[in-house]
């Protein structure tokens, strides 16, 4: 698998490339394993770290209804996140088992390709503990735990989207061409990070790149980002801007739909 890994925070129009030189975006290749559920130990956060939680919670929190999946929204609330104080990861994580059999791990920080896919395709999230300053609130160039908390695990609540995850997982640790782990990177980002959805109520976004980053919320919604239907094969082929709001979107029309196409490219592109 390449050393690429799609899960980063969103993007912004303040972003240059130079937040690539930002020590949060080099890759870590693990070199022991990381700890995982109840191991996960509870950081001695500050004061104005929780406060930047609860900033951040706040403002999402009444932005969404309305713009998120229904899917997201029924995830967060069965997470029973606390809105005051940056959640223990080893409490999300029983949380998650006991809805899909999934499990957090404690990240230093953004994983190498190869490690993240690999802890995917166990049903293993893995997931940061330190949140960004308040001088980041509207963009952060690298994954924090309120990107990766709330943006992340309420979708993995959902079992189809939980069982869609893995095989991401699984697919990238089968990928034996370069070729295909970019398409398959690609799959990644416009649905795992930038994905909406058709619910009964209209367009919807289930995709915690856009559902973690109030701009990225505002604007995908719009007529500025294209909306096109997803086809693993044109989603493969279109490349994706980290340094910008995007574009162009892909909408599935449930996570059935998702899982079934997502199926389909697998046995054509990936060989075990």
């Amino acid at each position: 698998m390449a050393d690429t890994n799609p899960s980063i925070a969103p993007p912004s129009p303040n972003a240059t490339s130079a937040d690539a030189n930002d020590p949060r975006c080099v890759p870590i290749k693990l070199t022991a394993p990381i700890p995982v559920g109840d191991d996960c130990a509870y950081p001695p956060y500050t004061d104005e770290e929780h406060a930047v939680w609860r900033t951040m919670f706040e403002r999402q929190e009444g932005l969404l209804p309305g713009r998120a999946a229904d899917e997201f929204l029924k995830g967060l609330s069965l997470l029973k996140l606390d809105r005051d104080r940056i959640p223990a990861l080893a409490e999300v994580s029983r949380r998650l088992h006991e809805a899909t059999g999934w499990r957090v791990a404690r990240t230093p920080g953004l994983l190498d390709a190869h490690d993240f896919f690999s802890h995917l395709a166990r049903r293993v999230f893995p997931c940061t503990d330190y949140i960004r300053s308040r001088s980041e609130l509207d963009y952060t160039p690298a994954p924090d735990c309120f990107h990766d908390i709330f943006g992340h695990t309420p979708m993995i609540m959902h079992p189809r989207f939980a069982d869609f995850y893995q095989k991401i997982g699984q697919a990238a640790l089968a990928c034996r061409e370069a070729s295909t782990e970019e398409a398959l990177t690609r799959i990644y980002w416009f649905t795992v990070e930038f994905g909406l959805i058709k619910n009964s109520g209209g367009l919807r976004i289930f995709g915690n790149g856009i559902i973690s980053s109030y701009a990225e919320t505002l604007h995908s919604l719009t007529e500025k980002a294209r909306k096109l239907p997803f086809v693993p094969e044109t989603v493969g082929a279109t490349p994706y801007d980290i340094w910008h709001f995007q574009d162009t979107l892909f909408v599935i029309d449930s996570f059935e739909h998702l899982g079934t196409a997502f199926d389909w490219w697998c046995r054509d592109h990936v060989r075990g």
